[in-house]
């Protein structure tokens, strides 16, 4: 039992903070058997809500709990035995983390948004506050927004009083149409029907690829390409992908920090992994 970490995420539940044990590489376990591609339906709280009643830290920031018969059961133990951090979800304690990645976001900050507390990263500084807004990526070079539908790694308390969460930080995330750009990659040719199933099946498809980019808890750019890497395993043979369907994926994609370069990159090398 990594003790440091479960102590640090017990002090956290009891003043009502939702916490979830992080592995190596800082990111949320994965789901267990039962829970695997969301099959269990998800939990309470995630986009859909689900029936969810797994014992297992599953479905990341979904996962997080106050719950000190949870943090401490036997469900969550052999995560706490590999945990590498603590993290928490800002969103359920009605706050937004503000992070900022690098040395050049911290300035930009200390120019444009209110004092607020602030904690030192291995890179940068996490600004907190008392609020909550939609979560989102790359809202500008360096800056992540953490609130609702997200966690933020435990890295202590920090110093400074924490303010109200300002207009400038939800603005950070209101996207104009214009950010998600046209489809510039190539389809495989096909006879443009898909020959083996319906078209139900393809919208289902493709819905299903939306949800499981939207929901990557981490590794969006690992994501984005094995869901392109299914869908065209599926039915990039048969000609019945269109630039609508395309453009679907790529809006899914960039909705969560993704460019418009790396989703072409993926499309790309999915394609070239199929020998299309």
């Amino acid at each position: 039992m990594n003790a440091p970490h479960l102590t640090a995420a017990l002090d956290l539940a009891n003043r009502s903070v939702p916490v979830l044990p992080l592995r190596a590489g800082k990111v949320p376990f994965g789901n267990c058997r039962a829970c695997r591609d969301n099959a269990c339906g998800g939990r309470p709280n995630m986009r859909t809500p689900g029936p969810c009643v797994c014992p297992r830290p599953c479905h990341a920031w979904a996962a997080a709990t106050a719950d000190a018969a949870v943090i401490t059961g036997t469900g969550w133990s052999s995560a706490w035995k590999q945990a590498a951090a603590v993290a928490y979800h800002p969103g359920g304690i009605g706050l937004t983390v503000v992070d900022l990645d690098h040395a050049d976001a911290v300035i930009w900050a200390r120019r444009t948004l209110p004092a607020t507390r602030a904690v030192p990263t291995t890179r940068g500084e996490h600004w907190i506050y008392r609020g909550q807004m939609p979560s989102a990526n790359a809202v500008r070079d360096g800056v992540d927004i953490k609130s609702t539908m997200s966690y933020a790694r435990w890295r202590g308390p920090g110093t400074g009083t924490m303010a109200a969460l300002p207009d400038a930080v939800r603005a950070l995330v209101v996207k104009k149409p214009s950010l998600v750009r046209p489809v510039t990659v190539s389809l495989p040719d096909g006879g443009g029907e898909c020959r083996h199933r319906t078209p139900v099946y393809l919208e289902r498809g493709i819905a299903m690829a939306e949800q499981r980019i939207a929901e990557a808890a981490g590794g969006v750019h690992a994501t984005v390409y094995r869901t392109f890497l299914a869908v065209l395993s599926v039915h990039g043979w048969c000609g019945c992908l269109t630039d609508a369907h395309a453009e679907r994926l790529f809006a899914a994609a960039q909705a969560r920090g993704e460019s418009a370069r790396h989703c072409s990159d993926a499309w790309s090398n999915a394609c070239t992994a199929l020998g299309m």
